[in-house]
């Protein structure tokens, strides 16, 4: 209650979380504006019990179930985000970019441009795999799915908006607040499904569901938090031969230094095989056809899906945390300001020396993020239940956002005093 009065008594940032609230209200509103056309209850049909239909809803913000304007989410312009910083590892003159802020901000407004045709592809492909499970147009032509694409795509771009002015008042990123109102907003319906179709005979189910999701909760926060500090030593002054006025300082390494990013980039990834084969399904190439159908098949098996959903999830921790941490950096960084590692040299041995650190820090990392990712599955297949399943990837999602968002509120408040 203490945080909560500073928090209001703070001009700017009771401000800036009255400003994100309605904005989550906006989006909300949004997502209950349906593209024109849709049978909801043939929708809900293709969606119940189905955990990769589960996934693709996870992903849209929970908006995909009521196919409204928002549906896709913000999938198009994370998939463009993905593609980009893939092409800062490979093109030399994106990576150097990358590193000054006017070289981002162009970055940006490319990422932005090209979720436009992102989106109209993933849109038709959406439509293709949905129509797959049946029909859930009340119509079928050309003009309405074509207006349920520019629909679809507008809603895209209006997400994208608002998640970059949350972002703008440094309470946390926007695109993943979007992403955790639209669980949250799911929560209640999940609820509620569940409670309808419970019985006595649940109960061991209902007991042993409560207890993973606190020790789920409990283990993100455990991981989420967890770090390694490395010791540093830095020399203010030399006089003579002796060192003196040194200072001890530290390098924070988490064990988790992509967070919630390396399930988002599986989660796109996964996907686009799925839809990509929606084109080719009536291709009048045989061998096209066939491919397109194995392909289909093959992502609804629950076992491959899961298999390949881990390992994705599991090699994307690795590069996230190859791209947004750089050793020779880092190392180049501490040497030019007179610091040292104790027991380790300057240059490449320091470089060297983080890089053994953070790869044992990240087998861990990544390991407890391929769990989470596939856990619903997994307790799918012990308990034979697909009404009542923790979702991990949900879970996860929501206690990385709050905590971040937590983090920079207290930062926010402490810069204010600090001000006062």
């Amino acid at each position: 209650m203490n945080t909560f009065f500073r928090i209001w008594k703070i001009k700017e940032v009771r401000n800036s979380i009255l400003f994100i609230i309605s904005m989550l209200i906006i989006f909300r509103i949004t997502a209950h504006v349906p593209v024109p056309g849709i049978d909801a209850s043939a929708l809900e049909n293709i969606f119940s019990g189905n955990q990769f239909y589960g996934l693709l809803d996870i992903f849209s913000g929970g908006n995909l179930k009521s196919f409204s304007i928002v549906a896709m989410g913000v999938m198009p312009y994370i998939t463009s985000s993905i593609i980009f910083q893939l092409l800062g590892m490979i093109v030399p003159q994106i990576e150097e970019m990358q590193k000054e802020e006017q070289g981002r901000q162009k970055i940006n407004q490319w990422t932005r441009l090209a979720t436009i045709p992102l989106g109209f592809i993933q849109a038709y492909g959406l439509i293709l795999l949905l129509s797959q499970q049946g029909q859930f147009f009340t119509q079928v032509g050309f003009s309405t799915i074509l207006f349920a694409m520019v629909s679809m795509i507008a809603g895209t771009m209006f997400l994208v908006w608002i998640g970059e002015l949350i972002s703008e008042k440094n309470i946390g990123n926007g695109i993943s607040i979007i992403i955790l109102s639209g669980i949250v907003a799911g929560l209640p319906t999940f609820l509620t499904q569940y409670l309808v179709v419970y019985d006595s005979s649940q109960l061991i189910t209902f007991l042993l569901f409560i207890a993973v999701a606190i020790l789920t909760v409990v283990s993100i926060v455990v991981m989420h938090e967890a770090q390694r500090n490395i010791p540093v030593q830095y020399a203010r002054a030399i006089q003579g031969s002796r060192l003196t006025g040194a200072v001890s300082s530290h390098i924070p390494m988490r064990l988790n230094m992509g967070g919630v990013i390396p399930i988002i980039f599986a989660i796109s990834i996964i996907l686009f095989p799925t839809v990509i084969a929606q084109f080719f399904l009536n291709a009048k190439t045989e061998f096209l056809r066939t491919t397109a159908t194995w392909t289909l098949q093959v992502f609804q098996n629950q076992v491959i899906y899961g298999i390949l959903y881990f390992v994705l999830v599991f090699l994307f921790a690795y590069f996230y945390t190859a791209v947004i941490f750089h050793p020779e950096e880092v190392a180049e960084n501490i040497q030019k300001q007179g610091g040292f590692i104790p027991g380790i040299r300057p240059g490449k041995q320091t470089a060297d020396y983080l890089s053994w650190v953070v790869n044992r820090l990240l087998l861990s990392g990544a390991l407890f993020l391929s769990i989470i990712a596939v856990l619903p599955i997994i307790l799918q297949q012990v308990t034979g239940n697909t009404n009542l399943v923790i979702g991990g990837t949900s879970v996860l999602i929501i206690v990385a956002v709050v905590i971040d968002s937590v983090k920079q509120i207290q930062a926010q408040l402490t810069m204010r005093e600090y001000e006062i």
